[in-house]
């Protein structure tokens, strides 16, 4: 019978993502409902020192596979290591980040593992003894919510969404064979491009500073001056890197990166249904933008029509001001 919480953890460079914590936390509170156990699969070349750190976050067990071929991440080698563990041990919930790694590997799990999988999820909760997942849907207008009749029942989870809460458990670690069939893994990573500039993944970032057609050209120096203040990532809407103002990385929408901040800054945003879809779970949104009947207002907790180049410059200085 399947048994217990699991998630996947994600670790880059020998360091876990904080959607890993936040994961570990949401399956703690799931497993505590159902008097269950959690349990984790984490995967890469030299992680096995940094396994024990999730019992900090709630989890009873760490499945490790140390291996070379697990680095830098491949969607083969991953998914034929998880789909053996999972097979072995049954849980009944599988857990992933709804990041671009957990995206890919979650949906090859699927057909590994004959499950369905709800997508994005901003909730968990339990009922008749099975957990039902919480998801937007139609770019945000309405929430759906997803039960998964096989097992094991899998979900990604938005990050940033779920509260990273320490509850110590044993993070008893044990080793496990992948078993890699070399024959299966018919990818190869030939060149990996690092982001050197040490800023924070839009995903996990607590705030974020936008702009949109309004900023009028590739100069975001107002935008960055005030992101340096706020410790806050700078992103872009579609039409900014359509243009070719922002790289894609920074785009914050349907067709880029779903986003929720602590705080969100729309500068120059209309607010199309589709950027909306990517940040309107924001906790705060700030919108400024010269057209009193942009959508963005619509959606924005605090709003302030007027050019964006004299606002902003104001709003960095007393920020600075505020916070020395």
């Amino acid at each position: 019978m399947a048994k217990g919480v699991w998630i996947v953890a994600e670790q880059r460079d020998g360091a876990f993502r904080k959607v890993s914590f936040e994961i570990a936390s949401a399956a703690r509170k799931l497993a505590d409902e159902l008097g269950d156990e959690v349990g984790a699969i984490l995967l890469g070349s030299g992680v096995e020192g940094i396994a024990g750190e999730l019992g900090k976050y709630g989890v009873d067990k760490v499945f490790v596979a140390d291996d070379a071929a697990f680095e830098p991440y491949t969607t083969d080698a991953y998914a034929m290591a998880v789909a053996k563990v999972v097979k072995e041990n049954d849980p009944a919930i599988l857990l992933f980040g709804a990041t671009a790694q957990g995206k890919d590997l979650s949906a090859r799990l699927v057909g590994k593992l004959a499950t369905g999988l709800a997508t994005d999820c901003t909730e968990l909760k339990v009922a008749d003894g099975k957990m039902v997942a919480v998801r937007p849907m139609y770019a945000g207008k309405c929430f759906g919510e997803v039960v998964t009749s096989t097992f094991p029942q899998m979900a990604s989870l938005r990050p940033n969404v779920f509260a990273v809460v320490e509850n110590a458990k044993a993070g008893a670690v044990t080793k496990f064979d992948p078993a890699l069939d070399a024959a299966q893994i018919k990818t190869k990573v030939l060149e990996v491009q690092k982001d050197t500039s040490g800023k924070i993944d839009l995903t996990e970032a607590n705030i974020i500073v936008s702009g949109g057609r309004g900023m009028g050209g590739p100069d975001y120096a107002v935008l960055e001056e005030l992101a340096a203040i706020l410790g806050a990532t700078v992103g872009a809407s579609r039409a900014a890197v359509d243009s070719g103002w922002r790289p894609q990385t920074d785009q914050v929408g349907q067709t880029g990166k779903v986003v929720s901040p602590n705080l969100y800054v729309a500068c120059g945003i209309s607010g199309a249904i589709q950027h909306l879809a990517g940040m309107s779970s924001s906790k705060f949104i700030v919108a400024v933008n010269k057209d009193p009947e942009a959508p963005i207002f619509a959606k924005a907790d605090y709003g302030i029509v007027d050019d964006l180049f004299k606002v902003i410059p104001e709003l960095a200085k007393e920020c600075k001001k505020l916070l020395g």
